[in-house]
């Protein structure tokens, strides 16, 4: 329960059955005793024990210095919070420039904005009715005479509780009801995913491959059972991580006649376009067939940037394509252990691999990432894999058969998940897909919260826009009724539209609404068992966060407000839906990479000539300025404070009225809501 405001019942319990201890110290001048009832201590006391009131002095200067010593931690924390607010809001830089952008579709902060000063003055004026001894709970409603009324306040107070009961409640019941069933269904779907996980655990089941797909009977023929493929690379203006993709994609081992790199360069900017083409022409003098493309016009963003490249003559040449976007560096025997799965099996049109982070210790932003998408690869890409032959294809880490993308249409730039918008198209043409758990490609996850928010909402408008485009050919293809049922229901439907909506009306909404409208209050377990047991679910895939589950569960509801906005404008096409911003990226690197990227260097400059050198001096002195004139800048986030705010009032409301959980739950979300507003989470946006 809440902390109440009346301790008396404290002293009311009886006391402890027991035999009375005393700790006689050696040398001492007093002793210790068992003290029974809240008056023991000040009766007469006896000769034989007049030590007892020095004692109990000793008992309370112990209190009153753990007392003093919790108020200065407090006070520490406070005011460091206030630091950091006085940062985020008087040094920050560049935030004038980032809202005129954001101009457009303000709609969902405006009224979060006019909520928060509506509940600040009901929370004022039910204090002072509190303050005045009125009832503050659900009140029996009988209108008394005017004469017996104390006052206008008191009247205007009666018709407000008449008013809340009778027309406010009933709508937050029924939305409330709504949001619970939606709740159930998606944690139902999130158990089913966990049981097919253990079943597959238990049974072993993973993707086999008959024989040694490339041993051969003699030498001449020992190309033959290696098909051509293609590697792409899409990139744009990325400066930190180019140069490990590359260097990790043109150690594949696989026959340099029969593999071909593309590195798609979509960057605008200059100097690192020279870049980019100085380290494709150091490869290329090192033997390896790769090709650098840039496009001048740059439309339709990365699908635009695939597609260009599919157009090229020679690309009827090869079978199958390989894509890793900028960050990823696969090991060399990637397609040793993904292209096999394509012999004897023509109906695979895709093989995907997992993502492996190489950051995913470096804050506590991407430690919270990392539970997501370890229980993202682990439970539903696997699960589906499995059970369905089909599942979302993640963009990068993975292989296509070439005949699968040109019969499903080819990449379309109509959304901004052109990965998803490819694999729901070839599903409905019938080809399976094959997930690998056990391959993995190391990448990055973002490390500031701004890159992050920006990633989520494009995975979370993209889904939406492609589910408008979308379901009319699902209803009128030729899968079966269940294939049909599963990609509207479950793919999109609850996975994309429903988790984020549930999320972010019941916890950030209609939970503090029912602060101010005790009516409608939610049950215990809606707000306390439920999500710990599904965030207990989500975290086992990654055991090591285990430490990490509340932050992780107040997390996920902050980020609901992000995911709930992106959902609304992919749904209904508003501005923001088709925005694409590039993930910003660190260029971590593994341990082993750093050394072989190290030793690369050494090779490099010893069989360079003079020439050589001379002409990358100044491209890598030109990338040092660019990296030292990269200032990091504070920000704010409006919706988050606004919302941090809204739930801390809703925490008071609840504190006065001793809700319960609800308190703690407020408290805890509200100044999680106010750490990411002010940006205090992950690291600094460059």
């Amino acid at each position: 329960m809440a902390p109440r405001l009346d301790f008396s019942n404290w002293w009311t319990k009886e006391p402890q059955k027991g035999t009375p201890v005393v700790v006689t110290m050696e040398n001492s001048t007093f002793s210790v005793v068992e003290i029974n009832g809240a008056d023991a201590a000040f009766r007469p006391v006896e000769k034989s024990r007049g030590k007892n009131a020095k004692q109990v002095t000793w008992v309370l200067l112990l209190k009153a210095h753990r007392a003093v010593g919790f108020v200065a931690w407090l006070a520490t924390v406070l005011w460091t919070l206030l630091g950091a607010i006085k940062k985020r809001l008087i040094y920050r830089q560049g935030v004038a420039m980032e809202s005129e952008k954001l101009e457009k579709g303000k709609l969902l902060y405006r009224v979060i904005r006019v909520f928060l000063v509506a509940s600040l003055a009901i929370l004022a004026f039910e204090v002072v009715a509190y303050l005045q001894g009125w009832h503050f709970g659900n009140p029996s409603f009988h209108i008394p005479r005017t004469s017996d009324l104390e006052g206008l306040l008191h009247m205007v107070y009666l018709a407000w509780l008449t008013f809340r009961a009778e027309y406010i409640a009933p709508t937050i019941q029924a939305l409330s009801r709504f949001c619970v069933v939606l709740f159930l269904i998606q944690s139902l779907d999130r158990m089913l995913l966990c049981l097919g996980c253990f079943w597959i655990k238990y049974k072993k089941i993973k993707p086999k491959i008959d024989g040694d797909p490339f041993k051969v009977d003699d030498i001449e023929g020992s190309g033959y059972n290696y098909p051509m493929v293609l590697v792409q690379i899409p990139m744009c203006n990325e400066r930190e991580v180019y140069e490990q993709s590359i260097s990790a994609v043109c150690q594949i081992d696989w026959p340099k006649d029969r593999l071909l790199i593309q590195v798609l360069d979509d960057s605008d900017d200059e100097s690192i376009q020279w870049l980019i083409k100085a380290e494709v022409d150091k490869w290329n003098r090192k033997g390896i067939n790769i090709i650098y493309r840039h496009r001048l016009i740059r439309t339709g963003y990365k699908a635009g940037n695939l597609k260009s490249a599919m157009s090229c003559d020679y690309v009827k040449d090869y079978e199958f394509v390989a894509i890793f976007d900028a960050d990823f560096q696969p090991n060399p025997d990637f397609l040793k252990k993904t292209v096999p799965y394509f012999k004897d099996n023509p109906e695979l049109g895709l093989v995907q691999a997992r993502w492996a982070f190489v950051n995913k210790d470096e804050n506590l932003l991407t430690r919270l990432q990392n539970i997501n998408l370890c229980f993202h690869f682990e439970v539903e890409q696997q699960v589906n894999g499995v059970f369905l032959n089909f599942f979302g294809f993640n963009g990068t880490a993975g292989v296509w058969r070439i005949k699968a993308l040109e019969e499903s249409g080819g990449w379309l730039e109509r959304t901004t998940v052109e990965d998803m918008d490819i694999a729901v198209r070839a599903h409905l043409n019938g080809w399976k897909f094959i997930y690998l758990n056990d391959v993995k490609v190391l990448c990055e996850v973002p490390e500031s919260y701004e890159a992050y928010k920006k990633q989520q909402h494009r995975w979370h408008s993209g889904p939406m826009q492609l589910f408008r485009l979308c379901l009319p050919a699902i209803v009128t293809s030729k899968i079966s009724a269940w294939k049909k049922a599963n990609l509207i229901l479950l793919f999109f439907l609850l996975r994309k539209l429903i988790l984020p909506f549930y999320s972010f009306t019941l916890f950030c909404i209609i939970l503090p609404l029912t602060m101010f409208v005790p009516e409608a209050e939610l049950p215990l377990w809606v707000i306390c068992y439920v999500p710990a047991f599904m965030s207990l679910l989500n975290i086992l895939p990654a055991p090591k966060s285990f430490p990490f589950i509340v932050p992780y569960l107040l997390f996920e509801n902050t980020m609901s407000v992000t995911k709930f906005n992106a959902m609304i404008s992919g749904l209904f096409q508003l501005g923001s839906s088709y925005e694409w911003v590039v993930t910003k990226k660190a260029g971590r690197s593994s341990d082993s990479d750093l050394l072989s990227a190290a030793e690369r260097e050494v090779k490099i400059h010893r069989g360079a000539s003079d020439t050589e050198l001379s002409d990358q001096n100044p491209l890598k002195e030109e990338k040092e300025a660019a990296a030292a004139s990269v200032k990091k800048s504070n920000k704010i986030f409006k919706k988050e404070l606004t919302l941090a705010f809204l739930l801390l009032t809703a925490s008071v409301r609840s504190l006065l009225s001793a809700e319960g959980v609800h308190f703690y739950f407020l408290l805890f979300q509200g100044v999680t809501f106010l750490l990411v507003g002010l940006d205090l989470i992950g690291q600094q946006m460059s």
